[in-house]
C-alpha cells in the first residue's frame, strides 16, 4: 500500500531555498601595478569555491580562528548545490547489521584500483563524523523508530552503505553549511573568478602568495579587466569538476572547475583519465543522473528517429523481456557505465544502447506510463517474471503496482516533484534522456591533509584527485567532507596565518598581467563560441566510454594544435563580461589537452578498459554479445591487474605535459594503534607531517 506523503514535505524536501548573503566586505588597499590601480584584499586563507567541500572547509577553518574568506563565481550555482541524482548519498559505518566495519568500507572504496589505500580508510573513519556533524547543522537524514540510519545499496557498493534525504541531499548539505558559514561570519566574494594563482620560489620550495580575480563590479578606465588582487599564504582549490569539458554532460552550465588553473601554476594532476559516465538529462533542460528509483521502476525506454517512428531498440541486445526488464532496473545502483558490464548481457549494455542510438541521429526517450516492450517472440513484461534480485527488491519495497509512474509514486514521489519544479511531467509525458559525463574520479594530486606539490595549496571535492578508477555513490561527497575539515586541521596546525607573510610581488602580478593582456584579443583571435564547440566536441566522441587508440591519439594532436593557435591568435573577448569565460576556455581547453595526454599514454602502455571507458581494440579478449549477435566492432581490452596499483600523473612544463606514473600509497591493515604511545603525537601535532610540506616531498 502506497503511503501518501503531504505535499508540505515533499515541497520541502525539493524547493531547497538558499540563504541569502549578508554584505560584501571591501577591498580595503589599492596597488598601481603595470599602470591599472587594482584593489587588494588580504586573508589568512581563501576557499575557492562555494559548493559542499568548500563550505565545510571554511566553517572548520573559521571554528578554529583562521581569518579565511570564501571566493566564488556563482554562489550555490554549482554541482552540489545545482546537480544530483535521484538517491544521492553520503556513506554511513556506524551500523554493523551486514558486518561493516571500517576496513571493509575501506576496501570497497579503493575497490577499483588507482587509489591510495590510506585515503580510502581516511575516508571510511571520517564518514562517521562528516554525518554526524551534518545531522547537527540540521540536514535531515532518515532515522528508524530507534535512531539508526536508514540505509541502502548503491553503485560499487555491495553492503548498502548509502544514504539519503531525497533528491536534493547535496543541495541540502549545501544549505546547511551556507547557513553556518553565515552565522559564523565568513566572507564571501560572490561573482568573483580567480584565474590565476600567483606563487614564488623561497628557501628552495615553491609557495603560493595569492590569487588574482575577475569581478566585473570592479572593471573601469583605471582596472580595464576588473583585476583584483586576493593576497594570502594558503589556498584551499573546491572549485568542483571540469563540467564544461563535455558535450554530453549532466554538469550545470558553467561548471568549469580548477584543473586548467592549477595545471597553470604548476600543479600536478593525477587519474584525470578516470570519470564517470551515465545515463541523465540533457544540460540543455534540466540536467539530472537518472539513477535510483527512475531505472528501478522499469520504465519503457525507446528511441524516435528523424521521421518520428518509434524504436524498441533495447530488444536487439538483450534476448529476452525478462533479461532486458531486469537489467534496465540494475542501472538504479549500477548507474556508472563500465566496460565488463556489457559482457554476459549486464546492465552496462544499456548505457551502449543508448549512447549508439544517440549517435544515429535518434532522441531516446523513458515513458513512465508504459512498462517496457516484450522482446519480439518473447512473454510480455510482467512483475512475476524478472531475475530473483530484482524481484526480491521490488517486493520488499512493496511496489507492485502495474504501471511504472505508480511504482515511482510509491517508492520514491519526490522523483516526480523534482522535475516538475522544472516545468517537466514525468507523470504525463516521456523523457528525453542520454549517456552524458557526470564526474570526473581524477583531479589535483593530493596527499593525507589534501596539499599539493606547491606549499600553501590545498584541493579538496572533486577539485582533488583522490578516487580511483570507480567508487561507491556517494563516495564524493563524504570524501569532500572529510578532506574539508582534515585540511583546516592541517592548515590550523601549521599557523599558516601571518597575514605578513602573503606579500606578492609586484613583477610576478605585472608578468602575470601582460600574458592575461597578450591572451585576451578585442579585435582578433578564436571565438570563445569555436573554442567551446570544438574541445566539447573532441571530448564526447573521442573520449567518451567508446575509446580507440587511434582515434584517441588523433584527438590529443588536435587538442595540441587548439592550444598552439590559442598562444598565438588569442581569444576573441569584445565585451568587458566576457574575460572570465575567455580565461576559462583558454583553461578549458588545456585540460583537455591533459585529460587526452594521459589517455593516450595510459592506451600506448598498453592500458585496458576500466572504470569509465571501454578501450575498443580489434584484438581485445572481450567481445561483448547482443540479441542479434556478437558486437565485433566492440571488441575491447580487459584491464590488467598491473595498472591498478599504479596513477597516472600529469604536470605541465612549458607547453608540454610531462606524464608519469607512482605507485598508490599502501595502508598496513594490521597496524593498530596504542593510546598511551600515540597520544604524544595528537598532542604535539606531529600527526600533522608539517615538515614535509608538500606532495612527493
Amino acid at each position: 500500500m502506497t503511503q501518501k506523503i503531504p505535499q508540505h514535505i515533499l515541497d520541502a524536501l525539493t524547493d531547497v531555498e538558499m540563504p541569502r548573503l549578508g554584505q560584501e566586505p571591501d577591498f580595503p588597499e589599492n596597488a598601481e601595478i603595470a599602470g591599472w590601480n587594482i584593489p587588494v584584499r588580504r586573508s589568512a586563507a581563501i576557499v575557492v569555491g562555494s559548493g559542499a567541500a568548500g563550505l565545510r572547509a571554511a566553517v572548520e577553518l573559521k571554528r578554529r580562528n583562521i581569518d579565511v574568506s570564501i571566493v566564488s563565481q556563482s554562489a550555490w550555482g554549482g554541482t552540489s548545490a545545482c546537480s544530483g541524482s535521484d538517491k544521492q548519498t553520503l556513506h554511513t559505518a556506524n551500523t554493523a547489521d551486514r558486518g561493516d566495519n571500517f576496513k571493509e568500507m575501506a576496501r570497497a572504496i579503493r575497490s577499483g584500483g588507482a587509489m591510495d589505500e590510506d585515503t580510502a580508510y581516511i575516508e571510511a573513519v571520517g564518514s562517521v563524523r562528516a554525518m554526524a556533524s551534518l545531522q547537527f547543522l540540521g540536514l535531515p537524514l532518515p532515522q528508524d523508530t530507534l535512531g539508526g540510519t536508514l540505509r541502502y545499496q548503491t553503485d560499487h557498493d555491495e553492503v548498502g552503505r548509502a544514504t539519503s534525504c531525497g533528491p536534493r541531499t547535496s543541495r541540502l548539505m549545501v544549505k546547511v553549511l551556507a547557513q553556518e558559514a553565515i552565522r559564523l561570519e565568513v566572507p564571501f566574494f560572490n561573482q568573483t573568478t580567480v584565474i590565476r594563482i600567483l606563487t614564488e620560489c623561497r628557501d628552495g620550495a615553491t609557495r603560493v602568495t595569492g590569487l588574482l580575480a575577475v569581478r566585473s563590479r570592479n572593471q573601469s578606465e583605471e582596472n580595464p579587466l576588473g583585476l583584483v588582487l586576493i593576497a594570502c599564504p594558503t589556498v584551499v582549490l573546491a572549485a568542483g569538476g571540469p563540467g564544461e569539458l563535455y558535450r554530453d554532460s549532466v554538469f550545470p552550465n558553467g561548471c568549469f572547475g580548477s584543473l586548467g588553473l592549477a595545471l597553470e601554476a604548476g600543479l600536478e594532476v593525477v587519474n584525470i583519465t578516470e570519470s564517470q559516465f551515465g545515463i541523465g538529462t540533457r544540460r540543455e533542460g534540466f540536467p539530472w543522473n537518472l539513477s535510483g528509483t527512475y531505472v528501478q521502476v522499469i520504465p519503457h525506454i525507446y528511441s524516435v528517429d528523424a521521421d518520428g517512428s518509434e524504436h524498441h531498440f533495447l530488444s536487439d541486445y538483450y534476448r529476452t523481456t525478462q533479461e532486458l526488464a531486469s537489467n534496465v532496473f540494475r542501472k538504479g545502483y549500477q548507474w556508472p557505465f563500465h566496460a565488463t558490464r556489457m559482457l554476459d548481457f549486464q546492465s552496462s549494455l544499456v548505457d551502449l544502447a543508448v549512447f549508439q542510438e544517440t549517435q544515429k541521429g535518434r532522441r531516446v526517450y523513458m515513458d513512465f506510463n508504459r512498462n517496457p516492450e516484450p522482446v519480439p517472440g518473447d512473454k510480455p513484461f510482467s512483475l512475476s517474471r524478472l531475475d530473483d534480485d530484482v524481484r526480491t527488491y521490488l517486493t520488499n519495497a512493496g511496489a507492485n503496482q502495474g504501471a511504472p509512474i505508480d511504482r515511482l509514486r510509491h517508492m520514491n514521489p519526490l522523483a516526480i516533484e523534482l522535475y516538475r519544479r522544472y516545468k517537466i511531467d514525468i507523470a504525463a509525458e516521456p523523457l528525453e534522456f542520454a549517456v552524458n559525463n557526470q564526474h570526473m574520479n581524477g583531479g589535483i594530486a593530493v596527499d593525507i591533509w589534501g596539499r599539493t606539490n606547491i606549499h600553501g595549496i590545498y584541493a579538496i571535492g572533486e577539485a582533488a584527485g583522490t578516487h580511483g578508477i570507480t567508487r561507491p555513490g556517494g563516495a564524493a561527497l563524504n570524501a569532500g567532507q572529510v578532506f574539508g575539515t582534515r585540511v583546516a586541521e592541517h592548515i590550523a596546525a601549521a599557523s599558516r596565518t601571518a597575514i605578513q607573510q602573503s606579500e606578492c610581488s609586484t613583477d610576478a602580478i605585472s608578468l602575470e598581467i601582460d600574458r592575461i593582456k597578450q591572451m585576451l584579443k578585442t579585435d582578433a583571435g578564436l571565438p570563445i563560441k569555436t573554442i567551446r564547440h570544438e574541445v566539447q566536441a573532441r571530448m564526447s566522441d573521442n573520449a567518451g566510454i567508446l575509446c580507440r587508440s587511434d582515434e584517441v591519439a588523433e584527438a590529443l594532436s588536435a587538442a595540441r594544435a587548439l592550444n598552439r593557435s590559442i598562444r598565438t591568435a588569442g581569444v576573441a573577448c569584445s565585451r568587458a563580461g566576457e574575460i572570465a569565460r575567455a580565461v576559462q576556455w583558454q583553461q578549458m581547453a588545456l585540460v583537455s589537452e591533459a585529460v587526452l595526454a594521459a589517455l593516450d599514454f595510459y592506451i600506448r602502455q598498453g592500458g585496458g578498459s576500466r572504470g569509465a571507458r571501454a578501450i575498443c581494440d580489434s584484438a581485445g579478449e572481450a567481445l561483448p554479445m547482443s540479441a542479434r549477435g556478437p558486437l565485433s566492432d566492440l571488441r575491447f581490452r580487459v584491464e590488467r591487474e598491473q595498472d591498478k596499483a599504479e596513477q597516472i600523473l600529469v604536470r605541465l612544463e612549458g607547453h608540454q605535459m610531462a606524464i608519469t606514473t607512482r605507485p598508490n600509497r599502501s595502508f598496513d591493515e594490521t597496524a593498530k594503534a596504542f593510546f598511551e604511545r600515540d597520544w604524544p603525537a595528537w598532542l604535539t601535532g606531529t600527526i600533522f607531517d608539517l615538515d614535509n610540506g608538500m606532495v612527493g616531498s
